[in-house]
């Protein structure tokens, strides 16, 4: 059995009967009175984020959790098809339990799913991801100075805000956190 000091972003512990994963924690150590550890989790059944609150030193229970690498497929209905790019075996992931992941993903990306035993989890997208810009209104040469934004909607069917100066054909890099645009690259 594990203590606080063993908590990690992405651990995945057992907390009231329920598989919980570490979406952030703080350790705090007051002027006054013992440490404690305020963390954030997300349960990993029902996609809810709870907040609480550990004495420094509470015994946890953390779930062995594997990760391999998969390659996206295709979508099929309200489930997404993954290969595993070693055996080539096929997973089925459920949308509910893609989240918004799949705005950040396209056929071919590889990704990283995690396993307790045989059920899947979690996916860990990578930090930033590579999209084209399929809709937005015209850019304008010069329009690089000033923080103005116009929305765009990407080859996945998200919808961000870009500068001024990104045209439709675009390949824009994506923040996969929070779905912000982060720089236009080259081709």
């Amino acid at each position: 059995m594990s203590t606080t000091a063993d908590i990690r972003n992405g651990a995945v512990i057992n907390f009231k009967n329920a598989r919980m994963k570490i979406v952030e924690f703080q350790h705090v150590k007051p002027g006054k009175g013992p440490a404690f550890v305020r963390t954030k989790l997300k349960d990993i059944q029902s996609g809810k984020i709870i907040d609480h609150t550990f004495n420094s030193g509470a015994k946890i229970e953390f779930i062995r959790v594997t990760s391999r690498k998969f390659q996206y497929l295709y979508k099929d209905g309200d489930s997404f098809i993954f290969m595993d790019n070693n055996t080539y075996d096929q997973v089925q992931v459920d949308k509910f339990l893609m989240d918004n992941s799949y705005f950040y993903i396209k056929d071919g990306d590889n990704i990283e799913i995690s396993f307790d035993g045989n059920e899947i989890i979690s996916l860990l997208l990578p930090a930033k991801t590579v999209l084209k810009v399929t809709q937005t209104d015209p850019g304008h040469k010069g329009n690089t100075a000033t923080n103005a934004l116009k929305p765009a909607i990407l080859e996945t069917g998200l919808e961000v805000q870009v500068p001024l100066f990104i045209n439709e054909g675009d390949l824009v890099k994506i923040d996969t956190k929070d779905g912000s645009y982060s720089e236009r690259v080259k081709e």
